[in-house]
This record gives C-alpha cells, structure tokens and sequence, in this order.
C-alpha cells in the first residue's frame, strides 16, 4: 500500500506473463521525439502530446500564494495539497497518453528506432527546461522497450551524436548544424525539401536498421557536380 503526496492510495503486485507473438504490419519505423510534437514518426505522422499549460499555470499561481503562507498554518497545508493534486493530474494525463502511444508503435512495428537524448543536458536551457521537464521522454522510452520485450519486437537506441537532423535523408548529404528555429530545410545537393523533424525521424530509423547513407562519399561526390559549390553546400535554404 503506497500513499502518494495527494493523499491518494494505490496498491501495486507483479505477475509473470509469457511473451505474445503477435505479427507487426510495418517492418521498421524511427521516433524522432520533440517539444512542439511529441513525437514525429518516420511515415511523416507527427503525434501531438497533451496540452499542459492550463494545469501548469494553476501550479504556478498555487505555488506563488504558498510561498506567502504561513509555514504550519492549515490554510498552507491546503495548498500544498492543492498543488500536489494538480502534479498528479498532469502525471496521469501523461502516463495515459504515453501507454496509448507506446502500445501503438510497439503492436504496429517489428522494429522501434529512438535517439539517445540528453534530457539532462537539454534542461539546463532554462527556456525549455519545464515544458522539456513535462514531456515525458524518458518514461515513453521505458515504456517502448519494456512492450518491446513483451510483443517480442525490436527495440534500438541509436547514439545521442548521430548527425539525424544535419543530414539529408533523400541522398544523404551532411549540411551541418542548423539553428533550432529553422522548422524546414532544402538540400543543395540534391533539392529536396524536408520538415527538420521528419528527416530527423527518417535518419534514425535508417541508422537503427543500418541502412544509413555513406555521408564521406556523398559529400566528395556533390563536390564534383554542379549542384553546389562548397561555399553553397554549408548553407541551408529554410523555409
């Protein structure tokens, strides 16, 4: 028996259970996950996640009038719990939503691609750190792997350094880094247009299953057409 800081009780068990084998309808797919979309799939599909800001704002406001209460005092106490609820809120929106789309993309595909970030790098941008915080990646990367186990799919994490979002996922041309706010991107070497995300998700489902483009020889080859000049090829076209 488990009381959680909102006064609410939960009783937990384990049970063992064999493995499903259930069939895959897609062969591979790669998740490149996001602020703005939770999650962007290689098939171009971007999956928006819950929406937060309400629920986070009563916290704020809750907090704010905490701080100017009474330590001890029952209307403190009041608030704290008030607050507390609210966090378990958004933690059940989250867990729901995150369970619902992990079970989707595991029961669909044979093989689950995700990129090794560094969330505890990424929160230290103060700007992004709470809507980051929110998120859930971490969590909806436990979940893949563990329903992976389950539904004997395949489950791939591919290093944090691969350059997914500095390449072309058409001919594999590496542009370099390009800035944050730059949502859409056209390859001088080989003209086509991408939405920053789903390249990103399309390189990762590539390196996952090892089909990732010879980037060195693609990049020596567009340097003896006429598509680009070097000075060209290091900038990008955003949109």
């Amino acid at each position: 028996m488990i009381k959680d800081t909102a006064n609410r009780y939960f009783l937990s068990f384990v049970v063992e259970i064999d493995p499903v084998d259930q069939p895959a309808s897609n062969p591979s797919i790669g998740i490149d996950l996001g602020i703005k979309a939770f999650a962007t799939l290689s098939t171009g599909e971007k999956i928006d996640g819950p929406d937060y800001s309400k629920l986070d704002k009563k916290i704020r406001r809750k907090q704010r009038k905490l701080a100017r209460q009474v330590k001890g005092s029952q209307r403190r106490e009041k608030t704290r719990l008030q607050i507390a609820k609210l966090h378990s809120r958004i933690s059940d929106i989250r867990r729901d939503f995150l369970h619902k789309l992990s079970s989707r993309v595991v029961i669909e595909n044979q093989v689950i691609t995700l990129e090794d970030l560094n969330v505890s790098g990424m929160v230290k941008n103060r700007k992004l750190a709470r809507a980051i915080s929110l998120q859930g990646w971490r969590e909806f990367r436990v979940l893949v792997e563990a329903k992976c186990t389950k539904l004997n799919r395949e489950f791939i994490v591919i290093d944090r350094w691969e350059p997914t979002s500095q390449t072309c996922s058409t001919c594999g041309f590496k542009w370099g880094k390009i800035d944050l706010s730059v949502r859409s991107v056209v390859c001088l070497n080989c003209g086509t247009e991408h939405d920053r995300d789903e390249n990103a998700a399309r390189n990762i489902e590539k390196v996952g299953i090892g089909h990732c483009h010879d980037y060195k020889w693609t990049q020596r080859e567009s340097k003896t057409t006429s598509v680009a000049s070097p000075s060209e090829a290091s900038r990008i076209i955003a949109l």
